[in-house]
């Protein structure tokens, strides 16, 4: 595999399917701190990072903000004191395509 980080969202057609679970597998690899979680039957990437105050987590949410504003994806981001959940997925598929781990990775990335 390539490094997620220095990759591009590709515009993601409805007619692509999403990922199958063995695809999801090896990406998963890549970005092993994220949890594949089902909602409402469609897998997302989950994780949630730990600041040490509501400001840092503020500046996380709006770097991650930024960069889905950058690649046309967007997630869902909880914001807390000390805390930001985020999950991706492809909306116009309900499920993952190699764009959610792209920016799983820059997200993991963003942290360090």
């Amino acid at each position: 595999m390539t490094d997620l980080t220095k990759e591009k969202c590709v515009p993601c057609e409805s007619d692509v399917p999403p990922m199958k679970d063995e695809e999801i597998n090896a990406f998963k690899k890549e970005v092993p701190e994220w949890q594949v979680v089902e909602v409402d039957g469609i897998p997302r990437l989950k994780r949630t990072f730990e600041f040490k105050n509501f400001a840092e987590a503020l500046d996380f949410t709006n770097a991650v903000g930024e960069i889905a504003e950058e690649q046309g994806h967007h997630p869902l981001i909880e914001l807390t004191w000390g805390r930001v959940t985020v999950e991706w997925w492809t909306h116009n598929i309900d499920g993952l395509h190699k764009n959610d781990f792209i920016m799983a990775a820059k997200t993991s990335d963003i942290y360090q």
